[in-house]
């Protein structure tokens, strides 16, 4: 079993992480830019987070499991964002 107080530098780093998106959807929703948002490049990190949450997983890390779903709901509303955007041109 991990250390609470493990877990909540894992917490405080994957809130901080996924804060750090924010600004990339709001470009996408709100200001409607998609422009530079390489779609493969997102593609591989949330290939990598869905190996980060399997990980989490298996070895039980509450704050791995909650960053990775955090974070890939981020990226995917990013790429949801971004191929919305795309079909409308």
């Amino acid at each position: 079993m991990i250390p609470l107080w493990v877990e909540m530098i894992g917490v405080i780093a994957g809130f901080l992480g996924v804060i750090a998106w924010f600004p990339q959807i709001r470009r996408v929703w709100s200001e409607k830019k998609h422009d530079g948002i390489s779609l493969p490049t997102f593609t591989l990190v949330s290939t990598s987070l869905m190996i980060w949450l399997v990980y989490g997983i298996m070895i039980e890390s509450v704050a791995m499991i909650l960053a990775n779903i955090a974070a890939l709901s981020c990226i995917f509303a990013i790429i949801a964002g971004v191929l919305k955007l795309r079909r409308e041109e």
